[in-house]
């Protein structure tokens, strides 16, 4: 099995996406994955997406880029979040897209800070999002696409950190619809086992973020790609390694350095 591989379009140089993504398989990778804006900013970019696709972009997924989330404290912020979702799910749909991510909440609160508590209940913040995640499900399944969960680590997030966590809230929602998000930087911190975490997670396991340890490009610090990939191919991981990092160095060359890393670090299979 072969993980293709796509590189966030923010990471990429280029007028336009085609421009990108022209760039992006002459250093190694398969497609772009697209960042979606508030306010339905990426609704409002499909005249560029739709010509992008008929030039014959590979445009998988798209990953939120907001300042509030489905898990937000305020319930007018929190679905605000959900309608962005709806209409990034409806656009990545048109684009023949597999679907959008999104975490519970990005810097909105974090236990290693004071005050320390949250000023919603664990069961407060678990019924949020259930009712969020089972909204956007239900959207996402009438237009043949995945909403993606992402667990972040403790200092960005305090409600979802772990794959076991993302996983216990597809499950609560119960559609296939729903699907979890594993980050190697994220899990770096915060998976005991990373191996162990991804196995026990597969039958929920939708799309692979990557970056290293540092959140640099992979290859740039101590993470075990051969392991990490030796395992999604043992548990048959259907989707793609999508990379969101920082670059370290010169863009272009840090760039083909983690396709190389991620290209190399599979399981070759013989012939048969």
């Amino acid at each position: 099995m072969t993980i293709p591989l796509a590189c966030q379009e923010q990471l990429l140089p280029g007028g336009t996406l085609s421009d990108k993504f022209a760039l992006a398989t002459s250093l190694g990778y398969d497609a772009i994955e697209l960042r979606g804006r508030g306010d339905l900013g990426f609704a409002r970019r499909l005249p560029e997406l739709r010509r992008a696709r008929a030039d014959g972009v590979v445009m998988p997924t798209v990953c939120v880029e907001m300042d509030h989330f489905i898990g937000d404290f305020d319930p007018d912020r929190s679905r605000d979040a959900v309608r962005n979702l709806r209409s990034q799910l409806s656009v990545i749909a048109e684009l023949g897209g597999l679907g959008a991510m999104t975490p519970a909440a990005w810097g909105m609160f974090s236990r290693r800070l004071p005050p320390f508590e949250p000023p919603r209940s664990p069961a407060g913040d678990r019924q949020v999002l259930v009712d969020a995640l089972g909204e956007l499900g239900e959207h996402a399944r009438a237009e043949g696409v995945t909403l993606f969960l992402e667990p972040l680590n403790r200092y960005e997030d305090h409600m979802v950190n772990r794959l076991d966590e993302a996983v216990d809230l597809c499950v609560a929602v119960g559609l296939p619809s729903v699907r979890v998000v594993a980050d190697t930087f994220h899990m770096n911190i915060e998976e005991d086992d990373v191996p162990a975490a991804l196995r026990a997670a597969a039958p929920h396991l939708g799309h692979v973020q990557v970056s290293d340890s540092n959140r640099h490009q992979p290859g740039a610090g101590h993470l075990d790609w051969p392991e990490l990939l030796r395992t999604l191919d043992e548990i048959g991981y259907p989707g793609w390694l999508a990379l969101e990092c920082r670059l370290r160095g010169d863009p272009l060359r840090a760039l083909r350095q983690a396709a190389t890393v991620l290209r190399d670090a599979q399981p070759r299979r013989a012939a048969a």
